[in-house]
């Protein structure tokens, strides 16, 4: 009885805390600061390679594309209607360095709204220009 009482004096728990500071910055259309690593990024894009080759191949195929207009298809280098994980890691690695303007190995969510305002297309070694996926 007197843990309760002295419980009740504390007012509310701290999830109870943690969840209404968590909807009021919902409500605020707050978003928190992020940091992404390459290493990190890389990691995750592997496993989303891993997850897109639902046929476990080594390729991604048209059948296995998220939907058919999906802008991984600018990963397909060689356009011959497969993403190896070659293209696949390389592609998206090479969307991060885009991302990451300040060039410190790391994108923050500060860079990636930026680059989402004003995608770069990445460069070719013929000089030409690849679509930004």
């Amino acid at each position: 009885m007197a843990v309760a009482l002295m419980l009740a004096a504390c007012g509310k728990d701290p999830e109870q805390k943690m969840a209404q500071a968590d909807h009021q910055a919902a409500a605020a259309g707050f978003t928190p600061p992020s940091v992404t690593s390459r290493l990190d990024f890389g990691g995750m894009m592997e496993r989303r390679f891993h997850t897109l080759d639902r046929d476990g191949d080594g390729v991604i195929d048209r059948t296995e594309m998220p939907r058919n207009n999906s802008r991984l298809v600018a990963l397909d280098r060689n356009r011959d209607g497969k993403i190896t994980a070659t293209e696949f890691s390389e592609g998206t690695l090479a969307w991060f360095d885009r991302m990451d303007l300040n060039r410190d190995g790391t994108v923050t969510s500060e860079e990636r709204e930026t680059y989402r305002r004003n995608p770069q297309p990445a460069p070719t070694p013929t000089g030409s220009v690849i679509p930004v996926p």
